[in-house]
């Protein structure tokens, strides 16, 4: 079995990690509990989580436990990484439907049999029944507020003003390791880069109590040839949900990834051997299209299954190579024999309005590439 330090090494997965020596040390001798937290604020999670999920499924075939931890509490919070605004509070039942949805997602990545089969815990079983008085007695005191006002995660939130009720995400997140460290064995924290500062807090606050023991490691951010993060459609986020972004929709995005974005994607979003990731993204011109099909049908196939990738595969060959089925492509039926450009971009939900259609057709942008 591999060394899960030495794999995610190999496939360049660590951003960012804490106390690297001692993990690497421990990650050869010891088999321990890894974590992932989602905040059930969409009922459906999106590319953004994709890699965070793939380095778990990495750390489970390497024999070691992954826990999910569904936040039930946190989300009556929200995370105000990244954010300029305060997010929408949701209820109760908005949550719970959320939660059920992201689990059925998850299970895509990460084995619930086995030996090291893996764990799902929702923190609003050990949060929301917290005594507040005591909470804040017993672990604010380990929290310095000007470090924490430095973080990150806080910077552009502070642009429009940080509420209190906000700033207790970083102590309730930390909290969160800290209960898992105690009662799951677990010594890692994974996440998203923008979670960085969150999870070090995470770090620090076990280290104070319980002296040693505990790493978190963020993955980089997937980004296309211009900088930005990947994932975005004209609609909005690609989703892993087959009702908010169609399996065919899925399958075109990763097909039309740009020559330079195939190595990255290959190796975060697959599980290709390296040495076939590097072939295949080393393909110049032409050859380099047969690199992307590959990435978008192994993409495909684990978010949706298979079945799912080769009818994606099918339609666009059938749209683009002459053959194939194009059954699965999605299609919108117009009643009238007389419409413009700008309205049937609309009615195809292609774009949301007429301004934004304008745009698509200034830039000659066009649906299929």
């Amino acid at each position: 079995m591999e060394n899960i330090y030495d794999v995610l090494k190999q496939r360049d997965l660590i951003k960012q990690i804490t106390f690297e020596d001692e993990f690497e040390s421990i990650s050869k001798s010891e088999k321990f509990a890894v974590y992932l937290g989602i905040d059930p604020t969409a009922d459906s999670i999106h590319i953004g989580h994709f890699i965070p999920l793939m380095m778990m499924s990495y750390f489970q075939k390497c024999g070691h436990t992954p826990i999910l931890l569904i936040g039930g509490g946190t989300a009556f919070i929200g995370d105000p990484s990244g954010k300029t605004d305060m997010r929408k509070m949701l209820s109760k039942e908005d949550i719970s439907k959320n939660v059920d949805n992201i689990i059925k997602q998850v299970s895509r990545f990460i084995s619930f049999d086995g030996d090291n089969a893996a764990i799902i815990v929702n923190n609003g079983d050990w949060i929301l029944d917290l005594n507040y008085m005591d909470f804040i007695r017993t672990y604010g005191v380990y929290f310095n507020v000007n470090r924490m006002l430095d973080a990150e995660c806080f910077k552009q939130r502070m642009e429009k003003g940080l509420t209190f009720f906000e700033l207790n995400y970083m102590l309730m997140q930390s909290y969160d390791f800290l209960h898992l460290f105690e009662e799951k064995g677990c010594k890692v924290q994974i996440g998203g880069d923008d979670q960085w500062s969150n999870m070090l807090a995470g770090v620090d606050l076990i280290r104070k109590i319980h002296k040693n023991g505990s790493f978190c490691i963020t993955c980089p951010l997937l980004l296309n040839s211009e900088g930005k993060k990947m994932g975005k459609t004209v609609n909005g986020a690609l989703w892993l949900d087959a009702k908010k972004t169609s399996p065919y929709e899925f399958y075109q995005y990763w097909r039309n990834i740009g020559d330079t974005e195939v190595y990255d994607v290959l190796r975060m979003l697959t599980y290709l051997p390296m040495d076939e990731v590097k072939k295949l993204s080393s393909l110049k011109d032409e050859q380099i299209n047969e690199a992307k099909k590959i990435a978008a049908f192994e993409i495909t196939k684990l978010i949706h299954g298979e079945e799912e990738a080769k009818m994606a595969e099918d339609a666009s060959n059938a749209l683009f190579g002459g053959s194939g089925d194009l059954s699965s492509m999605p299609t919108t039926k117009v009643d009238c024999a007389n419409i413009s450009i700008l309205d049937a971009i609309i009615l195809t939900n292609i774009a949301p309005s007429k301004g934004q259609a304008r745009t698509l057709i200034a830039q000659r942008w066009y649906i299929f590439k």
